[in-house]
């Protein structure tokens, strides 16, 4: 079957074969594209950068990257980045306390040589001054019990290495607890391992330290075997025992020790834990971080709730991060920052998209600043910000071979 020639020409023959060959070129012409002698115009192109991998060990890769223009002495736009990505079924995650105590602090360099660790980032955020430097400032949940309570919403980041896989979970914690006396009211404990302030009835644990370090301006009950063994007025800095625990009241919660806490009768304390969402898995430890950065692979920090001191999220910081791949693999990231001739820090929002391109489906943010530190068989691979070099920290992350 013949194509139709030009409209006035349908239903009729063509002419002639001349005419026919004018067609097919005719259609060849328009086939051709527009400006068909240019080139295609080139996709655009993201800073450059240089990468250098590494296998720490079967299992632990580490990645440093250099991104942005580093010919001049110094520039805006230049970041030194490093990694670690961890096969879950070959490692494990274990959590490091400065000095093994509730309270001090220690470089995570000397917390992995201590514990034998092949390598280590810093942890959450802590108490940076004063006799109770080191205290968590967040979640603290170890072995199933609760040793720092949630920090204003902030999120936790719940590991396991049971089952012979490594399995990660950022998850919001909600968490309430009471003194309860054999005879009279039970209180609500106001916080965990802390400085106990006006009218506050703070709990303290044998994992805290040999004292409460506590002033004399309160009350203190001493429980041991379920029983109160002493009730302390105006002396503060009573010692826990192994076996129990110490509650330590200010004002109105003073007044309630005094009151109800009885020496030799019994006591108890009642707890209730919830994590958002549920893990599918027992947490070996819960550790407060936050922002929350990454859920199912997009970016999250714009949820949270605004927690944070003004700059904290908008501003260029050195960042730590964790997240886990949707194949299981956990990232351990740092970002130097506040040196502008090697690295100027992320945002919170770069941290994100770093963590997103990296694979993370989920990930958070954690203590970062002059704390951020990696460290791979005993050196620090980043370059912390504080003009002493790597900072004491209160816990750290610590990596080891399964």
């Amino acid at each position: 079957m013949m194509l139709p020639g030009p409209a006035e020409d349908r239903g009729r023959a063509p002419r002639s074969s001349n005419r026919r060959r004018n067609f097919f070129l005719a259609l060849a012409l328009l086939a051709l594209p527009l400006n068909s002698a240019a080139p295609a115009p080139e996709a655009p192109q993201g800073p450059p950068e240089t990468r250098r991998v590494e296998t720490v060990a079967p299992g632990i890769e580490h990645i440093e990257i250099r991104r942005g223009d580093f010919g001049r002495g110094i520039g805006p736009d230049r970041w030194t980045i490093n990694i670690l990505v961890l096969d879950p079924s070959k490692t494990r995650i274990a959590l490091g306390r400065a000095l093994d105590r509730g309270v001090g602090t220690e470089t995570p360099s000397s917390i992995a040589a201590r514990r034998g660790a092949l390598a280590a980032t810093n942890g959450g955020y802590f108490r940076t001054e004063g006799i109770y430097r080191g205290e968590p400032g967040g979640i603290l949940a170890l072995a199933g019990k609760v040793l720092s309570e949630p920090s204003r919403k902030r999120p936790g980041l719940a590991v396991s290495n049971a089952g012979g896989k490594t399995r990660l979970a950022v998850v919001d914690v909600d968490f309430a607890a009471e003194v309860v006396p054999a005879k009279g009211a039970g209180r609500r404990i106001d916080g965990v391992n802390r400085p106990r302030l006006d009218d506050e009835l703070i709990l303290y644990t044998p994992e805290f330290n040999r004292t409460t370090l506590t002033g004399p301006s309160g009350a203190e009950a001493v429980v041991a075997g379920g029983r109160i063994r002493s009730v302390r007025d105006g002396r503060g800095d009573a010692s826990i025992p192994k076996d129990g625990w110490v509650v330590s009241g200010h004002g109105a919660s003073r007044a309630w020790i005094l009151k109800n806490m009885k020496e030799r009768a019994r006591a108890e304390l009642k707890s209730r834990v919830r994590l958002r969402p549920s893990p599918p898995f027992a947490p070996e430890f819960v550790l407060g971080g936050g922002p929350r950065l990454v859920r199912g692979g997009r970016p999250a920090a714009a949820s949270d709730p605004g927690i944070y001191p003004e700059g904290f999220a908008a501003a260029r910081h050195p960042r730590t991060a964790v997240g886990v791949r949707a194949d299981g693999r956990v990232l351990l990231v740092t970002v130097d920052g506040r040196q502008p001739e090697l690295s100027v820090g992320m945002t919170i929002a770069e941290l994100a998209s770093l963590l997103i391109e990296l694979g993370a489906a989920e990930a958070v943010n954690m203590d970062g600043g002059g704390s951020t530190a990696m460290v791979v068989r005993g050196r620090v691979v980043n370059s912390p910000s504080d003009l002493t070099g790597e900072r004491a920290v209160g816990d750290a992350l610590l990596v080891f071979l399964r």
